[in-house]
């Protein structure tokens, strides 16, 4: 029998005691019995860091990307799979046989596979809470399925943006899915949530969280209030999560 090779995995972020993805890899090595295997957290304080951690770290065969480095991460890679280079985010990284570091975006697998049972014809237009790196696979999937979309921020630019305070009674009732991009209402802040007018929700609403900690965030909440549909970010984060695991072990 072949005898196992060390493997390290990790989440690159900041300030991410609470990863769901330690968590999730380590269940996963152990039923499958790879004792050899480790996933780790590389919590950095700067992105300038990561080269230093990936020369001095052994065995580092793939990594997760989280807030706040999505975006910034791909100055440091050598190759981009085609839909990561689209969207502009990468979350997952591949060390290559050949040694190069290749980004690939898995958010979109997973936030698509989520979202598709809860959709329904008159869920057209879709409004984006935030712009960060998780909002560009969201917007990349809403695309790709015909779903026309506004990005709201708080500094809005651009044609495809517009700020909260611009959400009237008119767009909320046209715009019937909502996503929640933005960290807000995750566990301890739970009392958080986008600054949306959540009066004008109905029951044509579909509210989507990228959170899953809280299980039902304020912001789903209100939206359950009003008898809008809802759905968290924990079959989403398991979705990516195993779509990085056979992006990995691809023999590539």
């Amino acid at each position: 029998m072949e005898k196992q090779k060390n493997k390290v995995f990790g989440l690159l972020g900041k300030d991410i005691s609470y990863s769901f993805s330690r968590g999730y890899f380590a269940d996963k090595f152990k039923k499958l019995g790879l004792s050899t295997y480790h996933y780790k957290n590389f919590d950095l304080q700067d992105i300038k860091e990561l080269p230093a951690v990936i020369k001095n770290e052994e065995f580092v065969s793939g990594i997760n990307v989280t807030i706040p480095y999505k975006e910034e991460v791909i100055k440091y890679l050598d190759k981009l799979d085609k839909t990561a280079e689209e969207i502009g985010a990468v979350n997952t990284i591949k060390f290559t046989k050949r040694g190069n570091l290749k980004g690939y975006n898995t958010d979109v697998v997973g936030f698509e596979k989520s979202i598709k049972p809860f959709l329904k014809k008159h869920h057209t237009k879709a409004l984006i809470l935030g712009t960060g790196g998780a909002s560009k696979a969201i917007a990349y999937a809403l695309k790709k399925n015909d779903i026309k979309f506004k990005f709201v921020s708080r500094n809005p630019s651009g044609k495809k943006e517009v700020s909260y305070s611009d959400l009237s009674e008119e767009i909320i009732k046209d715009f019937t899915v909502i996503i929640n991009c933005t960290p807000l209402g995750t566990s301890p802040n739970t009392h958080l949530c986008p600054n949306i007018p959540y009066q004008y929700l109905t029951e044509k609403h579909l509210l989507f969280d990228l959170i899953y900690n809280p299980e039902i965030s304020s912001f789903l909440s209100k939206g359950k209030e009003k008898g809008a549909a809802i759905k968290n970010g924990y079959e989403m984060l398991e979705l990516q999560a195993e779509e990085s695991w056979r992006i990995w072990n691809e023999n590539k």
